[in-house]
C-alpha cells in the first residue's frame, strides 16, 4: 500500500474533499437505501479511478481542478460501484473486497435496485450540472462494458477465440473505465481539446496492462504466488492461454480444449493445463505484450513536463504491472 499512498500523495487534498462530495452524492430520502450506500462507502477499495481523474486533470491544467473535475470523479465511481453491485448478483458472487457483497446481506432484488439507484445518480449528477460532454464520455464507457461482458460470454462457449477478439473483451471490459477516467480527469479542465482523447488512450493502455496482469495471476502471477486455475474453472479464455492453444500441436489443442470444457472441475487436470501453459511459453508472451502496453503509456507522458503528478501517473502505470494482487 505504501505505493499506492505515494501516488496518492499529489492529489491529497482532492481526494479528501472528493470523499465527501461522493458520500452527498449518494444520499436518499429512503432510510434502507441510506444504509446500503454507506456499507458500500466503508468498504471501499483503493480508489484508483478517481486517482486517475484528479492527476489527469492537475497534470495538464497547470495543478489545477475544478467542480467538474469533482463532478467527474464522482460520476465515474457511482458507475463503476453500480456495476460492481450488478456483477456480484450476475456472479452469486457473496464476497467483495473480503466483505459480504449487498446480494449476500441484502437479497438479490435489493442489490438490482441499488445498483440502478447508482447508476441514476451518476447520470443526474452530470444532467443537472449541464456536464454533456462528461456524460457521453461515461455513457460510451457503460455501452462498452455491457458489450464486452456478452462478447466474452458469446466466446467463452466456443473457446475458438484469437487473440485480437481477446484484446477487444479486455479493452471493452476493463481498459473502457479506466479510459473515461483519464479522459474525464482531461475533459473536466480542457473541455474540446486534444488532450481529452489523449488520455482516453493513455487510460486504455493502463487498462490492457491491467487485465493482462490479472490473467497472470491466475498462473500464480509471473515467478510469484500459488496458480489459482480460477479462470480455467470458469472457462475463460485468457492471453497465456490463447497463446498456448495457437502455438501447440493439433493433438495437445484437443486435450486442453477438452480439459477447459469438460474437466474444469478437476483440480489435478487444471494443475496439468496451468503446467502445460507454463511449460510452453504463455506466461513468458502475455508478459511481453502486457509490457508493451506499459511503455506505450508511458511514452504518452513524455510530452509533458516534469510535475508530482507526471510522476504519479508513472508510478501508477508501472504498479499496475508490478502489483502482487
Amino acid at each position: 500500500m505504501k505505493i499506492v499512498s505515494q501516488i496518492k500523495e499529489p492529489v491529497n487534498e482532492e481526494m479528501e474533499l472528493f470523499e465527501k462530495k461522493f458520500h452527498q452524492s449518494m444520499a436518499s430520502n429512503v432510510a434502507l437505501l441510506n444504509r446500503i450506500t454507506y456499507y458500500i462507502v466503508n468498504r471501499k477499495g483503493k480508489q484508483m479511478r478517481p486517482m486517475f481523474v484528479f492527476l489527469t486533470a492537475k497534470l495538464i491544467n497547470n495543478g489545477l481542478v475544478n467542480e467538474r473535475t469533482y463532478r467527474g470523479a464522482s460520476v465515474i465511481e457511482l458507475i463503476h460501484t453500480a456495476s460492481l453491485v450488478h456483477d456480484d448478483v450476475v456472479d452469486d458472487s457473496n464476497k467483495r473486497r473480503g466483505f459480504f457483497s449487498i446480494n449476500a446481506l441484502w437479497k438479490n432484488k435489493i442489490a438490482v435496485l441499488v445498483g440502478d439507484f447508482l447508476l441514476a445518480r451518476g447520470m443526474l449528477l452530470s444532467v443537472d450540472n449541464d456536464d454533456f460532454d462528461l456524460l457521453k464520455i461515461i455513457s460510451v464507457a457503460m455501452r462498452e462494458i455491457s458489450e464486452g461482458e456478452l462478447l466474452q460470454i458469446e466466446k467463452a462457449r466456443r473457446l475458438d477465440i484469437t487473440e485480437e477478439v481477446y484484446y477487444e473483451i479486455i479493452r471493452q471490459k476493463t481498459a473502457t473505465l479506466i479510459a473515461a477516467c483519464c479522459s474525464l480527469g482531461a475533459c473536466s479542465v480542457k473541455p474540446g481539446s486534444p488532450e481529452v482523447e489523449t488520455f482516453r488512450k493513455f487510460g486504455e493502455l493502463c487498462g490492457m496492462a491491467f487485465q493482462i496482469k490479472d490473467d497472470l495471476f491466475d498462473y500464480g502471477g509471473y515467478k510469484i504466488g500459488k496458480p489459482t486455475g480460477i479462470d480455467i474453472k470458469e472457462q475463460k479464455m485468457t492471453l497465456p492461454l490463447i497463446y498456448v492453444l495457437n502455438n501447440c500441436s493439433d493433438k495437445d489443442k484437443k486435450w486442453l480444449i477438452n480439459s477447459v470444457k469438460n474437466h474444469n472441475k478437476d483440480k489435478k487436470r487444471v494443475k496439468e493445463v496451468i503446467a502445460f501453459v507454463k511449460q510452453n511459453g504463455g506466461l513468458e508472451y502475455a508478459v511481453q505484450k502486457m509490457l508493451a502496453f506499459k511503455e506505450k503509456a508511458l511514452a504518452l507522458l513524455e510530452a509533458y513536463p516534469e510535475s508530482d503528478y507526471k510522476s504519479a501517473l508513472q508510478l501508477m502505470v508501472n504498479y499496475v504491472v508490478d502489483r502482487k494482487k
